[in-house]
């Protein structure tokens, strides 16, 4: 459709834009910080703020503490238009003279030829958008190049192995001009189906350049921070705040708070994980109280290792945790091999048990700590976390709604047996399980035995699959044949 448009428009879309440029320049990402976007549609959504006035909009957006606007140029499915661009840079222009917080200008749209980048340049945009997966590799390389001619950054958009093929083409043609010049985004939308997946981002943030940005799926402060612990410089924000312009200062400030160091580590490594999996689950074995079961899940596939901290026959002491955790590095420094992530479990902060857990992972021993019963928004600052909730029916899923809105980028559904924290043996309803898998990827605890282990894969297709009393001989004490038998029923 853009190809027709272009053919029978030309490449201004019959906009008059100035024969020069008037505007001035700001470097976009020169300094880490929020984009914000002039959007009135998408092909996601519909219609989002079809009325919105861009010049107004964009000054919001400036008082607010961007560091860009992102100005949607694309007709047919955002409504968008060169003469915004215009309109936008101007304004940035104006705000700049009178000595008034001003933005960079990027022009998003599905930019196909290198004379597109010298119509967005003379409209007044400092950076341009080049979508990885729709440019084959010169044509990309030629536009980033054009971009850098007229000192504009180039935004490169990837999400797939070959997209990060093309950009590090692109970042060795520019050579020293490339730390200046290329900047890298993900998109945790999948624009095949527009599920939002934070971890997508989280999985390719280290094959980045240092300037790299997380698209979509930032809804609230808690996505903003989220996307900062990951080690963004940026994040490109855009219906939640066209929708509703006083949000925008409270993603800006969020996402300007100190990245939380630990949070970052756990979900990349993560998602990386999770990559490297090609479909499997990956799997936690969790209730380790002894030296020899840790090692054994480790032999055998585990991805996470959990100990608990609760009133439990599993409680595990906290000097095995120390004596683990040691072991561990040093198995991966004589093998360089991956070893599992250590969990800590626990049900609130102010027992003994959870003080400990947390003094573990403050000190490096754990890498999370898996919490039963927190509320949206409660937080452990330094440290990574993540939640877990009891499901005894479909209708216990308003509280994992409530903390997937409040920013929690995975949940661990347990089984729900009221007196019982957990390692009960009881499977979470399926009908649950159903409704749950249409909200977020699936990460089941409760009642994974080897021989049922195969099924609620198949059935559930689950990101991660908890497994504890099912391979046990009594509390507290791992049946290593049934551990065994439980990753070759997962195909490990």
């Amino acid at each position: 459709m853009r190809k027709a448009d272009v053919g029978r428009l030309g490449l201004d879309f019959g906009v008059g834009i100035p024969e020069k440029r008037t505007a001035g320049h700001a470097e976009f990402l020169g300094t880490p910080g929020a984009v914000f976007e002039v959007k009135r549609a998408s092909p996601s959504r519909g219609d989002i703020a079809p009325d919105l006035d861009p010049v107004a909009l964009a000054a919001a957006y400036a008082e607010a503490g961007a560091q860009a606007v992102s100005v949607l140029t694309e007709g047919n499915f955002f409504k968008g238009s060169l003469k915004d661009l215009v309109a936008v840079a101007d304004l940035m222009e104006s705000r700049r003279r009178r000595g008034l917080p001003a933005c960079a200008v990027l022009r998003k749209d599905f930019l196909l030829f290198e004379d597109e980048i010298d119509v967005a340049f003379r409209s007044g945009a400092d950076a341009v958008l080049l979508i990885a997966r729709i440019l084959d590799d010169e044509r990309l390389v030629g536009m980033a190049r054009r971009a850098a001619s007229f000192g504009m950054q180039a935004f490169v958009e990837v999400r797939e192995p070959d997209d990060l093929r093309k950009l590090d083409l692109a970042t060795r043609a520019l050579g020293d001009d490339a730390a200046r010049t290329i900047v890298a985004g993900v998109n945790s939308r999948d624009l095949a189906t527009f599920r939002i997946d934070p971890l997508v981002p989280a999985a390719l943030r280290g094959r980045l350049p240092a300037k790299a940005v997380f698209e979509s799926g930032v809804r609230s402060p808690a996505d903003a921070r989220f996307a900062r612990d990951l080690g963004f410089t940026g994040i490109l924000v855009g219906e939640a705040v066209a929708k509703e312009p006083a949000l925008a200062a409270e993603v800006a400030r969020a996402f300007g708070e100190e990245p939380r160091a630990a949070r970052g580590r756990f979900w990349r490594e993560l998602a990386v994980r999770r990559a490297a999996k090609a479909g499997a689950p990956l799997v936690k074995v969790c209730g380790i109280a002894r030296t020899k079961d840790g090692l054994f899940a480790a032999e055998s596939g585990a991805d996470l290792l959990g100990f608990v901290f609760a009133r439990s026959p599993r409680r595990a002491d906290p000097e095995l945790v120390r004596e683990f955790a040691r072991a561990q590095r040093r198995i991966q420094e004589f093998s360089n091999e991956r070893q599992p992530l250590l969990v800590g479990v626990i049900a609130e902060t102010e027992s003994p048990e959870a003080r400990a857990a947390i003094a573990l992972a403050r000190d490096g021993h754990l890498d999370a700590l898996q919490c039963h019963g927190f509320r949206p928004g409660e937080e452990l600052d330094d440290v990574a976390r993540y939640c877990a909730v009891r499901v005894g029916s479909a209708s216990d899923l308003a509280e994992a709604e409530a903390l997937l809105k409040g920013g929690e980028p995975r949940l661990l559904l347990d089984a729900k047996v009221e007196g019982i924290a957990g390692g009960t043996g009881t499977r979470v309803p399926e009908e649950a399980l159903r409704e749950a898998s249409g909200r977020a990827s699936l990460w089941i605890a409760g009642g994974v035995t080897p021989e049922n282990a195969a099924e609620i894969r198949e059935k559930f297709r689950p990101e991660l699959i908890d497994v504890s009393s099912g391979v046990e001989k009594e509390p507290g004490v791992k049946d290593h044949g049934k551990i065994r038998a439980l990753f070759e029923a997962l195909g490990k």
